[in-house]
């Protein structure tokens, strides 16, 4: 299968690092020119030039703004009032026990995780609907089925982006745009890296020992009994992005490594 998206726009927000970039670097290979989103100046030039060895990196472009903000969102759109596609990949996450999660934790998780999406899908999917092709996805996680005890606030988060996908895919139906909700599992990012390093330091093992430790206990269920790599969860954005997936919409696509103990 190859996949060609030149001539497209693609908007990929949380795009500095970790599975963003990695989403970015697939679309960009695929053709698409891009536009990198992140909160600093020097995080979204270190993946530009990143970003030059694609095959549409020198046509990709950056904007630093607060994406978890309405006034960082309207920053965006005014810098780029059209795109193609649209990947909602911001999120926040962090461990932290149910009784200690504070209104303001709630508030910022959902500006950061839920919102940030909404506002740019509102926006940006009309002009896909007007010109009959579009791809919107929402990066979710398997925790929006799996809600994490450590981390309740942050599984909602990611289960509202569930809801908010296939609504907009209802939405949008019958109009060439396609709406769906990428669930990832655990995936070795840079803070997924650091996590892990902290973990194996506080218990004396190495971080490979750790990361097996870690899914051991929970993550269980797990079938590849590892992490992820960013490419791999990338590689079925770039799928769904594709003219080649015009037929997937309104689902969860799920690239978790068999975490979640279902069939459907």
């Amino acid at each position: 299968m190859i996949i060609n998206l030149s001539g497209k726009t693609a908007i990929v927000t949380g795009s500095t690092g970790g599975i963003g970039l990695a989403i970015a670097k697939g679309l960009a290979d695929a053709g698409a020119t891009l536009v990198i989103c992140g909160r600093q100046q020097d995080r979204v030039d270190a993946a530009l030039a990143q970003l030059q060895a694609t095959q549409a990196g020198a046509q990709a472009r950056g904007l630093v703004a607060d994406l978890g903000t309405a006034v960082g969102c309207q920053a965006l759109i005014d810098a780029e009032p059209q795109a193609d596609i649209l990947v909602n990949d911001l999120g926040i996450y962090g461990v932290k026990a149910f009784f200690d999660i504070s209104d303001a934790d709630w508030e910022e998780i959902f500006q950061v995780n839920v919102m940030s999406g909404v506002r740019l899908a509102r926006h940006y999917a009309q002009g896909m609907q007007e010109r009959g092709w579009g791809r919107i996805q929402f990066i979710s996680s398997e925790s929006a089925l799996n809600i994490p005890s450590e981390m309740v606030h942050y599984g909602v988060s990611k289960a509202a982006l569930q809801g908010l996908s296939r609504g907009l895919a209802k939405v949008l139906a019958g109009s060439g745009v396609t709406v769906n909700t990428i669930l990832p599992g655990p995936t070795r990012t840079e803070g997924a890296i650091a996590f892990i390093d902290n973990m194996a330091r506080e218990r004396g093992v190495s971080a490979t020992e750790m990361e097996a430790l870690f899914l051991a206990e929970n993550r269980p269920s797990s079938l590849i009994r590892r992490f992820a790599s960013p490419e791999e969860v990338a590689n079925l954005c770039v799928y769904a992005a594709s003219p080649q997936a015009s037929a997937t919409t309104g689902s969860a696509l799920r690239v978790e490594g068999g975490i979640v103990e279902s069939i459907a």
